[in-house]
């Protein structure tokens, strides 16, 4: 294979150290070595690091890590300009039995000399302190539900079953009830008249829910519950605010992506946060969407192609797709509902909700990369395209109902 670069370095990191193998031109022509050294994983020492890069004259460095590790040695280099790049360790995977740190950073270099590595998606300086903003927004989000199913199991223990009349305990509702329990108050009538709105509806269920054994250990532990929601909302609002500062230089792409069905203003602002809004890093609308796993992967072997899974990509855009394709197909009159209703017969619900997350990302991609503005097709968009074909499946469907169908044309 040619040769790309003469003077490569391959770094393989861990939490302490770092393994560094610098791939150059031996003293034959045609040979080369490689040198491997190991750097600590401080700052100090990364800037040395750097400085022996700098000498040996290197122009690609490629490193992999696990976890975070990577995150100061690449950020430090970024800021000098060095021509680093991040890569997947399962595509850079070496020979089994082989495995060391050395042998890792000796075959990093390798590959980087003949180019055989692509480089990961990191973002921008201002993308990523949006996404740590987001993601520590999601992983609270998730603690405040994990607190709020204790608390339903808790209540258990005490005999009160409000969780299965109230359709959660999050709402006013069933806030006030349990306030009103920890703070004494024992007579399910009282509880059940704290209902508010449409809950006054299920008030004789609420007063049979209401009432159990509910001791001051149960107010005790019921409070210290509460209290830990409160605390937990109070740092997602804070957070919020502070997304809404780092948002402000997208707040265009924002709004633009909002009007897709199903994206709300939190799926715009996590898509932005995970994607960035420069779509050149991106070759076209199938990469973005091979990255973010909402898409098949491919296994042809043979001469036929077999089923395959979708691949695993990047988690938070994913569940962020998730949410929005969830409500996307409860708006009964767009071009995705109508693209749900016609794929889950035949291809089931979880596939048909992986097609309109893919239509989704396809349709973001074109609106960042274009400034396009999304065109809702409508839910007749299938009818229209081939009129022949809808008027022959709802005949089909009419006589497996039982009925002789005569068509004749409107007047």
């Amino acid at each position: 294979m040619d040769i790309v670069h003469k003077r490569a370095a391959g770094i393989d990191i861990s939490k302490r150290d770092a393994k560094v193998a610098v791939r150059k031109p031996g003293s034959r022509k045609g040979t080369y070595r490689t040198q491997v050294k190991t750097f600590g994983a401080t700052t100090a020492q990364i800037r040395e690091l750097i400085s022996h890069l700098k000498t040996e004259g290197v122009t690609v460095i490629v490193m992999e890590a696990t976890s975070d590790y990577w995150k100061p040695f690449y950020f430090l280099m970024e800021e000098e300009h060095l021509p680093v790049m991040l890569v997947n360790a399962k595509q850079a995977r070496n020979i089994p039995g082989r495995k060391s740190d050395v042998n890792d950073a000796t075959w990093l270099a390798d590959l980087a000399a003949h180019n055989l590595l692509a480089a990961s998606f990191i973002p921008p300086e201002p993308i990523r302190h949006l996404r740590d903003l987001t993601r520590a927004r999601s992983a609270l989000v998730h603690d405040r539900t994990r607190v709020y199913q204790r608390l339903e199991k808790f209540l258990e223990s005490s005999g009160i079953k409000l969780s299965s009349v109230a359709s959660n305990l999050t709402s006013v509702s069933s806030r006030a009830m349990l306030e009103a329990l920890v703070g004494g108050e024992r007579d399910p009538l009282v509880l059940a008249d704290l209902s508010l709105r449409s809950m006054r509806r299920k008030i004789p269920e609420l007063i049979e829910a209401l009432e159990g054994r509910f001791t001051e250990h149960h107010a005790f532990m019921v409070k210290l519950h509460l209290q830990h929601i409160d605390l937990l909302s109070g740092q997602i609002n804070t957070l919020n605010g502070q997304i809404d500062e780092a948002m402000e230089p997208f707040d265009a792409a924002c709004q633009a992506l909002i009007t897709i069905p199903g994206i709300s203003a939190n799926t715009a602002q996590v898509a932005i946060a995970e994607i960035g809004v420069d779509m050149t890093v991106f070759a076209d609308a199938a990469h973005l969407a091979s990255w973010a796993g909402v898409c098949p992967g491919q296994n042809e072997s043979a001469g036929r192609q077999r089923s395959s899974h979708t691949r695993g990509g990047n988690v938070y855009l994913r569940a962020a797709l998730g949410t929005a394709a969830l409500a996307a197909i409860k708006h009964k009159d767009s071009f995705l509902a109508a693209r749900y209703r016609r794929l889950y017969p035949r291809r089931g619900g979880n596939r048909a909700l992986v097609a309109i997350e893919h239509s989704i990302i396809i349709a973001v991609w074109h609106m960042l990369a274009h400034g396009e503005v999304f065109k809702e097709l409508g839910a007749d968009y299938y009818d229209e395209r081939n009129k022949d074909r809808a008027r022959l499946r709802a005949v089909n469907e009419l006589e497996r109902l039982g009925f002789d169908v005569q068509i004749s044309p409107a007047a």
